[in-house]
């Protein structure tokens, strides 16, 4: 079907289900020598990727056969390619070279966004909030790009959303000039003119798009609440993830018959060591074997020293006022918000854990929804406070004194903040000099673990 810098694209035919798809076939050695996938099917020297097969063509196709769209037909598009950009950029996505030509058309005419080949990550945003690499193609791309001197990857994908309105409208570009200088100068001062069969409101929108000053261009949620674009708007409806298992919450809520333990659990569910180590981010073991991509998960978690009742009625507190439904039983809670987000109703499940007698372990894990707006939800900066020594219980100084090692840091460094501690683990933050580390201590087993957490000389480890 087509062939690339790093690969070819080959039809292909399940001989089961008779289902077509696309396969993409990358010479092994290119890829993990650019890092551009972890892992998929492959062979000794070839890498499988089965996605799908969009048999429509590209949308430029569309326009250079039959000319300009009539602008129902256009606005149709534009609003499958706002739901598209709008999900990409809540990924932390910005796909940099939007244009009519990777803009694919399935056998249904809906609409695919394709060739991320020059998209960034919000990983690759720099410390003033903004992205460096000047890339697309010249008549689609923001004027800010140009100037080289930073751009926020949102607006600047939203230009080239407009400029692609207008194309469909009009059958030829805004800004096209035979130099590129000039075209240049077109795209800085946003130097263009609508055609007369332009609707005025189709006119407003797009003046609005491609205003050349990224800081008051309008933005997706406004682009939403435009009376033009609104005409015919259907929201984008996004089915829940497969990967979540259920069983478990469900179980809890459901009463049916086929459920037949009814027994009410006195005190939640315990936790030992291993399985709270298991659970830490911080001192998962998947991160010596496999990259990671710096991606929002799904989950979160975090300690508690208050009865597990009073921690789930405090959960409830918070959450109703946000627009949640409660749920609870069992130190188990489902939480549903009212209103539809990116992909859905936002759900929760919650669940209290016992670390110690008097310590829990509260894991929150979204079963339904956006995972940014779960995180947005659920999480909240993180506060190192002063720790002493003398400021501990006398169970918690007698575990922490039999640690011969503890007792030098307690004395080098000076804040210290515990997070949890049980009988037979202590997980510790400690912050010193600039830098801040996560260190975790067995009691009884000869291990410690002492990890760089943020910014700072990497000899502030060796020390």
């Amino acid at each position: 079907m087509g062939e690339g810098s790093f690969a070819k694209v080959k039809f292909a035919k399940n001989v089961e289900t008779g289902e077509c798809v696309a396969i993409k076939i990358l010479d092994r050695d290119q890829v993990l020598r650019h890092r551009m996938v972890e892992q998929v099917m492959a062979s000794k020297t070839r890498i499988y990727i089965v996605i799908e097969f969009v048999d429509g063509g590209e949308l430029f196709d569309k326009i250079a056969k039959n000319g300009r769209l009539k602008e129902d037909e256009a606005r149709s598009y534009f609003h499958q390619l706002i739901n598209a950009v709008d999900y990409c950029h809540s990924r932390g996505v910005y796909h940099r070279d939007l244009k009519p030509e990777n803009l694919l058309l399935d056998s249904y005419g809906v609409l695919k966004i394709s060739d991320f080949g020059l998209s960034a990550f919000s990983q690759q945003v720099r410390e003033d909030g903004l992205l460096h690499t000047a890339c697309g193609t010249p008549n689609y791309v923001a004027p800010e790009v140009l100037k080289d001197k930073g751009y926020d990857g949102t607006s600047s994908d939203i230009w080239s959303c407009g400029v692609i309105l207008f194309v469909l409208m009009a059958g030829y570009l805004p800004f096209d000039e035979p130099s590129l200088i000039g075209l240049y100068k077109k795209i800085w001062e946003a130097s263009f003119s609508c055609p007369s069969w332009f609707s005025s409101g189709a006119r407003n929108l797009i003046k609005r798009i491609l205003d050349p000053n990224p800081v008051t261009r309008i933005t997706i949620p406004e682009i939403l609440q435009d009376e033009w674009f609104k005409k015919g708007y259907k929201p984008p409806k996004f089915e829940q993830d497969e990967d979540v298992n259920l069983d478990d919450i469900d179980a809890v809520f459901n009463d049916s018959t086929e459920h037949l333990v009814t027994e009410r659990k006195e005190k939640p569910v315990s936790m030992n060591a291993f399985e709270l180590i298991s659970r830490s981010q911080s001192f998962s073991l998947d991160k010596l074997f496999e990259k990671q991509c710096g991606s929002v998960k799904p989950e979160t978690s975090f300690a508690s020293q208050r009865p597990p009742n009073e921690i789930l009625s405090k959960i409830e507190e918070a959450a109703k006022p946000l627009g949640f439904n409660v749920h609870k039983r069992n130190y188990k809670m489902k939480l549903k918000r009212d209103k539809n987000g990116r992909k859905g109703q936002l759900s929760v499940a919650t669940e209290v854990f016992e670390v110690a007698p008097s310590l829990h372990m509260v894991e929150l894990r979204k079963t339904g929804g956006d995972t940014l707006e779960f995180h947005k939800v659920t999480t909240k900066p993180r506060v190192y406070t002063v720790g002493k020594m003398s400021g501990l219980d006398a169970s918690k100084r007698e575990a922490l004194g039999s640690l011969r090692f503890f007792n030098f840091l307690s004395g080098v460094i000076k804040s210290i903040e515990i997070l949890q501690t049980s009988s037979l683990a202590i997980l510790l933050f400690i912050k010193w000099r600039n830098a801040l580390f996560t260190a975790l201590f067995l009691e009884d087993i000869p291990f410690f673990y002492i990890k760089l957490e943020s910014s700072g000389n990497i000899k502030d480890l060796g020390h």
